[in-house]
């Protein structure tokens, strides 16, 4: 297992090699993760039913997905990471303010994937024997930390061959979960629950978005990038959408089935969205449990270190992608101490991060997906590194576009779970306010979505011909 040596370069010819069926095995791995059970309880959460739940949960993820396979196209045609590709939209360096982002996404993420690993560990070993609750999590977290840190610092091959015998592992396991559970789903109780309202579905739609797939679309081209250019479109699209949807569409409708039979358990998960699940479990399956909890969320934690280094280093630092890690690691460590040990809930910091995040980082994947289908050829190599190039060092426009997004995003969604974020919702006054039935549907996001698209087809086609 070699050291990958690339960065932020175009990768050679002759390392174009394997076919886009080999995107199923790192999207896969990484989406395959028993979060995804707790999320069927985060989305009754918002007081829909069980069946409009299972159709948030089919129809955001595949949403949010898509525009991950899209992203990917970029990836196949000019073989350079996402935010390298980037530069093209919003200039050399216009580009840091979507990078700077989505570097703060990358290390969000590895945070909560880490914390889970943490805190499901220490619930497991505790059952497991008497250990003290404090060391146990320690445990974990070591565990979960070197884990993630071997396959994001060794780099691209060993990510592709380790996500598969992690996603084939992960399933097998989750299958044999799912069968000692079974008799913990109580259809009476899942059937009673009664239908919410429009804005409590849309809500757990765009939570589905923004919390399963939207998080993605930054790092797409980072796998896509290995592929020939000569690879079918439609199958990079295809390979990608199937690959990350199938396992957490059928996680979350199942999950949601064990949140509805048992609302006690819902509220555990709140706290502890994966050691919450191991109280339905006999004590002889808890080792192999926290195996599969820990290699479910190390699957995403290795997708989004890696990637974050990769995105480190394409805004100008310069330091070697595997140096990158160490800082992840860092800010990861504070992150996990607080989740951990200081916040009382789990679901509120959570949400309120992706929240957050989630509305300029949807406005620029819908700029930068956008643009992707706007373009016929691939991107010039030398002037995505050239600041007298034909893409420009500040591109206003897009970065206008992603302001004004960010700007209305917000204004439409209510963020209450942390002091420091209750500026948000300033334009909900226009749709019944902040206690009104949209409240908290976080429509912001689709509004964002929507500007993104259309703001930068009709700004920026006509110059994206004249660069071609």
């Amino acid at each position: 297992m070699n050291l990958e040596l690339n960065g932020t370069n175009v990768i050679s010819e002759f390392e174009r090699t394997g076919k886009a069926s080999s995107l199923f095995w790192p999207w896969c791995g990484a989406n395959v993760s028993l979060l995804a059970l707790s999320y069927g309880s985060f989305f009754l959460g918002f007081g829909i039913s069980f069946w409009q739940a299972t159709c948030a949960a089919i129809v955001g993820t595949v949403l949010s997905f898509l525009l991950v396979g899209f992203s990917s196209l970029a990836g196949k045609r000019s073989n350079a990471p996402t935010m390298v590709l980037s530069r093209a939209v919003f200039g050399i360096k216009g580009n840091l303010v979507p990078g700077f982002l989505s570097y703060l996404v990358f290390v969000g993420w590895e945070t909560v994937l880490v914390s889970l690993a943490t805190l499901a560990t220490g619930t497991i070993f505790i059952r497991l024997g008497s250990i003290d609750h404090d060391i146990a999590m320690i445990i974990g977290f070591v565990l979960a930390v070197s884990l993630t840190m071997y396959g994001g610092i060794l780099g691209h091959s060993v990510i592709m061959r380790l996500q598969k015998y992690l996603t084939i592992t992960t399933v097998i396991a989750t299958v044999i979960y799912i069968v000692l559970t079974i008799d913990s789903v109580n259809w009476q109780n899942v059937s009673s629950i009664p239908n919410g309202n429009f804005q409590g579905f849309i809500g757990a739609l765009i939570f589905g978005i923004t919390g399963i797939g939207l998080g993605w679309v930054n790092s797409a081209a980072d796998y896509s990038r290995y592929l020939p250019r000569t690879t079918s479109s439609r199958a990079v699209v295809g390979w990608t959408v199937f690959g990350a949807s199938i396992v957490p569409i059928f996680l979350v409708i199942y999950g949601a089935l064990l949140a509805g039979s048992d609302p006690k358990l819902a509220q555990a998960i709140a706290n502890d969205p994966i050691g919450a699940l191991t109280t339905l479990l006999p004590t002889w399956y808890l080792a192999i449990f926290a195996l599969i909890a820990i290699l479910g969320l190390v699957g995403g934690a290795i997708l989004d270190l890696y990637s974050s280094g990769l995105t480190l280093i394409s805004t100008g630092l310069p330091i070697k992608r595997y140096f990158a890690a160490s800082i992840d690691g860092l800010i990861m460590l504070a992150g996990t101490i607080y989740i951990v040990w200081i916040a009382d809930n789990f679901f509120y910091p959570f949400q309120g991060f992706l929240i957050t995040l989630g509305v300029p980082i949807a406005t620029w994947s819908a700029i930068f997906v956008t643009d992707v289908l706007l373009r016929r050829n691939p991107f010039v190599e030398a002037d995505l590194f050239s600041m007298s190039g034909r893409y420009g060092v500040w591109n206003w426009r897009p970065l206008l576009i992603m302001a004004v997004g960010s700007f209305t995003g917000w204004g439409f969604v209510t963020n209450s779970f942390a002091s420091w974020l209750s500026w948000q919702g300033y334009l909900l006054f226009l749709i019944g306010g902040k206690e009104g039935p949209w409240a908290f549907a976080n429509v912001g996001v689709i509004f964002a979505l929507f500007i993104g698209f259309s703001g930068h087809f009709l700004l920026s086609r006509k110059k994206i011909s004249t660069q071609e």
